[in-house]
């Protein structure tokens, strides 16, 4: 009877070490998981958006090719991918577009988990800290508002295209900027689930245009940056 409540005692230690172990592993695997990811879609069928729980960046950037990464380590890997188009960082969110011989449902959970595990082996940071305002790149190299000295009908429209255009195109994964106003047409820029977006000319026309001939001029014209 001794030897067996001995061997059985001895079989409780083992398990509960082991378990403690697990536990203790597991508990470390926790505390290091800073980020966490969910996928959302958006209005643009090719452009699924991937969100944060906390922030990934100061400044909003599009990156069409690994060639504009600038160093953001989490640009540069998901290029890595052959189904990865385009890329659109802002806040806490990346928008990624894919090309056209996939399908989200095969490769939307292997990016999340993929984002997740590289935001968390790196720890907390700013990924576009070491980025000057001036020096973010696009296909086209755009003034910003640093740079330009804009009238005031001008500031006027990037005042209401921040207020009230900004958020929700972000929520869908995507940024409208002020490209030009020339005559009574004001360009702006598609970015990220914006750019190609089947609904981009409802947006403009239904939503920016209106906006416009409201606040500014009745007279006015939105189109989409084509260069």
């Amino acid at each position: 009877m001794a030897v067996c409540s001995l061997f059985n005692c001895f079989t409780f230690y083992t398990f509960y070490q082991r378990h403690t172990i697990v536990c203790l592993y597991f508990c470390t695997k926790v505390n290091n998981m800073n980020y966490s990811i969910y996928a959302e879609s958006t209005p643009n069928p090719e452009v699924m958006k991937f969100v944060a729980n906390r922030m990934l960046v100061d400044k909003s950037i599009e990156i069409t090719k690994a060639e504009q990464a600038q160093d953001i380590s989490i640009a540069k890997a998901l290029f890595n991918f052959p189904f990865v188009k385009s890329l659109y960082l802002s806040s806490n969110f990346i928008s990624i577009a894919k090309t056209e011989n996939v399908q989200w449902d095969n490769i939307a959970m292997q990016l999340r988990i993929f984002i997740a595990d590289h935001l968390n082996e790196e720890g907390l940071k700013n990924y576009t800290e070491h980025i000057a305002e001036e020096e973010i790149i696009t296909e086209k190299v755009e003034a910003t508002t640093e740079k330009i000295d804009f009238t005031d009908k001008e500031k006027a429209i990037i005042d209401l295209l921040n207020e009230y255009i900004k958020p929700a195109v972000e929520a869908d994964g995507g940024a409208i900027t002020f490209n030009s106003y020339k005559g009574d047409v004001v360009t702006v820029n598609l970015k990220g689930a914006c750019s190609g977006c089947p609904s981009s000319t409802s947006t403009l026309k239904g939503g920016i245009e209106s906006l416009l001939n409201q606040k500014i001029d009745p007279n006015i014209v939105v189109r989409a940056n084509e260069e």
